[in-house]
């Protein structure tokens, strides 16, 4: 009985080390998504504000 306990424990420890594992692979992954799309981003705003500096201004009608 206990000896069936043990193996059972040991096999659940082994399939969550592997689990967790396959985690943090798709975390590092997603992280580098965030990553890219954050510079995307990055790169649009700077973009936008380029073309924003650009507009001639606005007169005031009054």
């Amino acid at each position: 009985m206990l000896e069936s306990k043990v193996v059972q424990t040991v096999s659940l420890c082994q399939e969550l080390r592997a689990e967790n594992d396959l985690l943090r692979q798709q975390l590092a992954a997603t992280e580098e998504v965030r990553k890219g799309l954050s510079e995307r981003m990055e790169s649009a705003r700077s973009r936008l504000e380029q073309l924003a500096r650009q507009l001639p201004e606005a007169k005031a009608t009054v």
